[in-house]
């Protein structure tokens, strides 16, 4: 049953991914990926799983892991592992080691390309040393997060193989970062615990693409939205957006909801938390869940119960109640579906693209962190825009 509605999920996805079905078709056609091993480390759910399917359909062989415990659906996990050259490792709540073992598992295939989401392969092969890099051709990092990652590793001369920061193209970071987050988080967030956000206090920590996405939306549905950002050219950014922007603490004593995106471990720290209203929702948009402190949180806390799915109260000495969703982890994925499909049809393309120029360029590239190449970029837009006009055209 779970297969099939894996199998399901996946169908409804691919019939609204237009820009994946062109280069699925093509990819099928002409085998541009053929004899490549492709190591993929996603949030593993119905949407990834059409670019799996792209990917294998240009003749790749295919293993993937989970890039968070709390995003994979082990429904599509089931319908993937049913297609031959594709082997899945993941199942939504494992455990630390699990996770670790994955990886490991991932190292030994030795792919000739990684598709990643949080650079965890890149450090896992930089730890293990250059020999773990023999035959990678190179490397395609999705997100701000995990381009941070790979530009230390550059920087400390661990990295030994090209990668592409698939985050720097346009059409990543302004359509994936904004609008995919802003509107996935809120769904998620309205989902898991049925409030009203109209007339509710709401602070955005970090105004960032996704901290600009999430309070775009968060005014867009009613609410009245302060910015903490501790770069002082974003915080203004945020006050002529017409934005209140606070200190962290100052945001915390007001807000109903917080949320974080930063890619920063413990922006909200213990000292925030002190000063957090009774009754606050806290959620993290960022890629690792390690933004909100929930060790400090949780040492402060007299008691934990889950009040609803994907909600957890901790209730503290002095009564406030302190509500976490998603276990503070991507809340998008974590308590929801994650970005629209359309959303992730774009930065799925841009990958799919990444990986084919990576196997008939990557030879060529020298071992560092590359930005997106503008016409892979310009492709994308362009074909967005193709099926945009088929749309109004009927």
């Amino acid at each position: 049953m779970g297969d099939e509605q894996g199998k399901q999920k996946i169908a409804w996805a691919q019939a609204h991914m237009p820009l994946q079905s062109m280069l699925g078709e093509r990819f099928s056609s002409r085998k541009p990926l053929a004899g490549q091993r492709i190591g993929v480390a996603l949030h593993l759910e119905a949407k990834t799983a059409v670019l799996i399917l792209t990917l294998h359909a240009g003749g790749a062989e295919i293993l993937a892991v989970g890039s968070n415990p709390w995003s994979t659906q082990d429904e599509v996990v089931g319908a993937l592992a049913d297609v031959e050259g594709i082997v899945v490792h993941a199942r939504r709540g494992e455990s630390e080691d699990d996770r670790q073992a994955n990886l490991e598992r991932l190292r030994a295939f030795r792919p000739t390309i990684v598709v990643e989401d949080g650079g965890d392969v890149a450090v896992a092969l930089a730890e293990h040393g250059r020999g773990q890099s023999a035959g990678l051709v190179g490397i395609c990092e999705e997100t701000t997060t995990g381009v941070e990652r790979l530009l230390q590793l550059e920087e400390a001369g661990n990295l030994w193989v090209p990668a592409i920061a698939v985050n720097s193209a346009r059409m990543k970071h302004l359509m994936d970062n904004r609008y995919g987050t802003g509107q996935s988080s809120w769904e998620a967030l309205m989902g898991a615990t049925n409030l009203l956000i109209a007339g509710k206090v709401v602070l955005i920590v970090g105004f960032g693409w996704c901290g600009r996405g999430l309070a775009l939306r968060a005014a867009g549905l009613g609410a009245r939205v302060l910015v903490a950002e501790i770069d002082p050219v974003k915080a203004v950014e945020a006050a002529f957006e017409g934005y209140r922007v606070v200190e962290l603490g100052e945001g915390m004593a007001m807000a109903d909801f917080v949320i974080t995106a930063t890619g920063r471990p413990g922006v909200v720290d213990g000292a925030a938390l002190e000063q957090a209203k009774d009754g606050a929702v806290l959620a993290n948009a960022g890629h690792f869940g390690y933004e909100i402190d929930l060790p400090a949180l949780q040492a402060r806390a007299g008691r934990v119960d889950e009040v609803r799915p994907n909600v957890h109260v901790y209730v503290l000495p002095d009564g406030r109640r302190l509500y976490i969703a998603g276990r503070g982890e991507l809340v998008n994925l974590s308590a929801g579906d994650g970005h629209p499909v359309e959303i992730m049809d774009i930065s799925f393309s841009l990958q799919a693209l990444a990986v084919e120029y990576l196997v008939g360029r990557g030879a060529e590239l020298p071992p560092r962190v590359h930005a997106y190449p503008q016409q892979l970029d310009t492709t994308v837009a362009q074909m967005v825009l193709h099926t945009l006009r088929e749309t109004s055209t009927g």
